[in-house]
């Protein structure tokens, strides 16, 4: 099934588009291994303008625990790890659980970059605005842009994944949501993207997102999932939740 928008096949090839549509249960999750303890995630930094509400873990490395910036000991819910001595009074100094998380961030991220047979490529050349995504495998050379909303439905299925294949930017406008339907849940959703992923103010954003370079989450954006960057990470009065295993 290549090129097509799933939501808007005319109901004469409804019965095709059930055969051609990726199957429940087809597609294997992301493993994260240990990096699915974190919610945030970074080799190179996490910067905050206060305040944000994070739930989960946080961590860098291997760059010192200097670069985690603006983060008040209210903020995490969680603990905030680094490599060394250094960073907020309330650190936890672990070096080598980070060294492990970030090795497994890295292989998560090969995971699902070299998964094969997409059953999507280039859809709507990028601009997924408005569409409604069955699960499945999907795959673009071109920037993808959410400018106001887009709804992944699993039809019922509760362990259904998506793996976006982006070769460029992720985009996603101010206010705009990615909103969940038919018992899709977050742990189940991989944004893997090649260059910057950026969340516009306001917006709800729902996934993990495993980022080449650096994720970009703008002044009230929240995110149901995991910001995994292996650049740096800047938040601006975000609220951020890892999702249940």
């Amino acid at each position: 099934m290549k090129n097509i928008k799933l939501n808007s096949l005319p109901l004469i090839a409804g019965f095709a588009a059930l055969l051609c549509a990726p199957a429940f249960g087809s597609l294997a999750p992301v493993d994260l291994r240990s990096a699915g303890n974190f919610v945030i995630l970074s080799k190179s930094g996490i910067t905050d303008v206060p305040a944000s509400a994070i739930i989960g873990n946080i961590g860098t490395s291997p760059i010192t625990g200097a670069a985690i910036t603006g983060i008040g000991r209210g903020e995490v819910s969680g603990q905030v790890y680094t490599v060394d001595a250094a960073g907020p009074a309330f650190r936890v100094k672990a070096p080598t659980l980070l060294t492990a998380a970030i090795l497994d961030m890295e292989t998560a991220y090969t995971d699902a970059a070299g998964r094969i047979l997409p059953d999507v490529t280039e859809l709507g050349a990028g601009n997924v605005d408005g569409m409604t995504l069955s699960p499945g495998l999907y795959k673009w050379s071109t920037p993808v842009l959410i400018p106001t909303r887009v709804t992944l439905d699993a039809q019922g299925n509760p362990n259904a994944v998506w793996i976006f294949q982006i070769a460029q930017t992720l985009h996603v406008g101010n206010g705009a949501i990615v909103t969940l339907s038919g018992g899709a849940q977050a742990k189940n959703i991989f944004w893997q993207v090649a260059g910057q992923t950026t969340l516009g103010t306001t917006s709800d954003f729902k996934g993990n997102i495993l980022c080449k370079t650096a994720i970009a989450m703008q002044t009230g954006a929240s995110l149901d999932g995991r910001a995994m960057a292996q650049t740096a990470v800047t938040l601006q009065m975000n609220d951020i939740t890892q999702p249940a295993n």
